[in-house]
């Protein structure tokens, strides 16, 4: 795997990492007893993480024994020869392209929804709740890092296996491919309603006659057959880093023509509906009273019924923690402050785009302003040309963004089901296809689904983003470390109580928006 590097060697993850991160394989004829030791507490302190061969000192070579348990099964008895890798997978995603990933995992179809966001809460409110969500959100990161470094495990689900055993990996397992695929099925189900319209648009097809091509449910299988599964079926995601800055980009020309937008809407919009080529529905769309927004003043501060709603909102902007250690498993001489970094640039480039794109879409439409925020533009023209190009650039991210959402839950199932196997391209490719095949089902048969993930959501986001990085950090690093009176262990434990309230008040939410009748409440990313 090393050839330039013949005598490194390598420390080895504890038991836990029998189950190989990210799905990767091992070195013909390597074996993973399951007899491993804790790495000395003295690891803990090392930046550097273990299973990769960039990390480990040349001068351990004459201990070899000491270091590598496993050693006696790996070692062909011939001293002189190359110690074998923990694994044949060395990271070589480069610091760019691991901020693409990351940053394209962030960037949900959420954006769209933030402007009514910030009409609910008001300029200043938004800005400070989106400030503390960031914050936390890379204090999240900084402990699945920690605990990454001290254990040697790069993989969510082991550090679950590693404070509570097999029920903690279930856990950890289960809330990452619930979140997931409820991600991935709001992404379809954007496809499946806008792909049609955009098509219907650009052919000037104002009453479809049930053509196949409008048909959104022969849509989503093509987008999935044509484009997810091939990428969703590469070995690796660093490959995606190139398909994951086309994303990226499309959601900058989304922004930009957002900006644009602002300043050639005037406000209230109804003048410019009547004088463009308006339907009927536009018209009716803008009618009562004759005036949208007579003041056409930002608020600064907002409270009413549906500011509730928007802090699950907000606060599930940033989710990007089950892919947060298979991008770390991939980045060319991984250390924990170069992943950190990474998680930094892209947070801090997504708050600036949730930012802007949250500040324009209000200042255009202020009080009028939709929760998906292309179909407030829609009310002024419905084929207006860079709204049409702006919902293909929209469509086109949120399709690339599911191959990256579908690696992590691939990973936890394999390691909730294939703990013990090594890399098999039939099992890769089978469960990606399972994996595609149940969400086009649900897209396709179930159009009420997304209160269910609602649900699922608002239970398995906060766990994965507060609650489980946590836990395991309050569980796994050793009291004679940091004790439980600590600062890092106190304010972990601040870091649960917090999840917990956001799944409270995300649950009671929706809950009291199901009763309520009114379908509003919307949490999720």
């Amino acid at each position: 795997m090393s050839e330039d590097n013949p005598a490194e060697t390598v420390e080895t993850a504890p038991a836990e990492s029998n189950a190989i991160p990210n799905g990767k394989g091992h070195e013909p004829g390597e074996e993973i007893t399951a007899s491993a030791k804790t790495p000395p507490a003295a690891d803990a302190e090392k930046e550097t993480v273990p299973n990769s061969a960039q990390n480990a000192s040349p001068h351990r070579t004459d201990n070899t024994e000491a270091n590598l348990p496993e050693s006696q099964e790996f070692l062909s008895g011939v001293d002189n020869k190359k110690t074998p890798q923990f694994t044949d997978f060395e990271g070589k995603t480069s610091f760019g392209m691991s901020v693409f990933n990351l940053g394209n995992a962030i960037m949900g179809s959420g954006i769209l929804g933030l402007a009514y966001a910030m009409a609910n809460t008001g300029v200043v409110l938004f800005l400070v709740l989106l400030t503390v969500v960031a914050v936390l959100s890379s204090y999240s990161i900084h402990l699945l890092l920690k605990l990454s470094g001290i254990v040697g495990i790069r993989a969510y689900e082991q550090l679950g296996q590693r404070a509570f055993g097999t029920a903690g990996k279930m856990a950890a397992g289960i809330a990452i491919t619930l979140q997931n695929i409820g991600a991935m099925s709001s992404y379809l189900y954007i496809v499946k309603y806008e792909f049609p319209l955009v098509i219907q648009a650009f052919l000037r097809v104002d009453k479809p006659a049930g053509e196949w091509y409008l048909n959104g449910n022969y849509l989503v299988i093509i987008v999935s057959i044509a484009v997810i599964l091939p990428l969703a079926l590469m070995k690796q995601l660093g490959y995606l880093g190139y398909t994951s800055g086309f994303s990226l980009s499309c959601m900058v020309f989304f922004l930009i023509s957002v900006i644009y937008k602002k300043f050639n809407t005037p406000c209230p919009f109804m003048d410019f509906t009547f004088n463009s080529t308006a339907s009927v529905l536009n018209i009716s769309a803008t009618d009562p009273g004759g005036e949208i927004d007579p003041a056409c003043i930002p608020k600064m501060a907002n409270l009413n019924s549906q500011t509730a709603y928007t802090i699950p909102i907000l606060a599930f902007a940033f989710v990007c923690h089950p892919e947060v250690l298979p991008i770390y498993t991939e980045l060319r001489n991984p250390t924990k402050k170069k992943m950190q970094h990474v998680a930094n640039i892209s947070i801090a480039v997504m708050y600036s785009m949730y930012f802007l794109a949250a500040l324009f879409g209000y200042l255009t439409f202020y009080g009028e302003v939709e929760a998906e925020l292309l179909h407030t533009y829609s009310r002024i023209d419905p084929y207006d040309t860079l709204i049409l190009c702006v919902r293909v650039a929209v469509l086109t991210a949120v399709t690339l963004t599911v191959p990256i959402v579908l690696f992590p839950v691939r990973r936890a199932i394999q390691q909730m089901v294939f703990p013990n196997k090594t890399f098999n391209w039939p099992r890769h490719i089978a469960i990606a296809i399972v994996l595609l095949t149940f969400i086009n089902l649900l897209v396709i048969f179930a159009p009420d689904i997304l209160g269910i993930f609602g649900i699922i959501g608002a239970t398995s986001a906060p766990c994965l983003i507060f609650i489980f990085p946590a836990v395991f950090y309050l569980r796994i690093v050793p009291e004679e470390e940091e004790p439980l009176r600590s600062f890092p262990k106190i304010m972990a434990a601040c870091f649960a109580a917090i999840g917990f309230l956001f799944m409270i008040m995300s649950l009671s939410f929706i809950i009291i928006d199901w009763t309520s009748g009114s379908s509003k409440a919307s949490s999720g990313h």
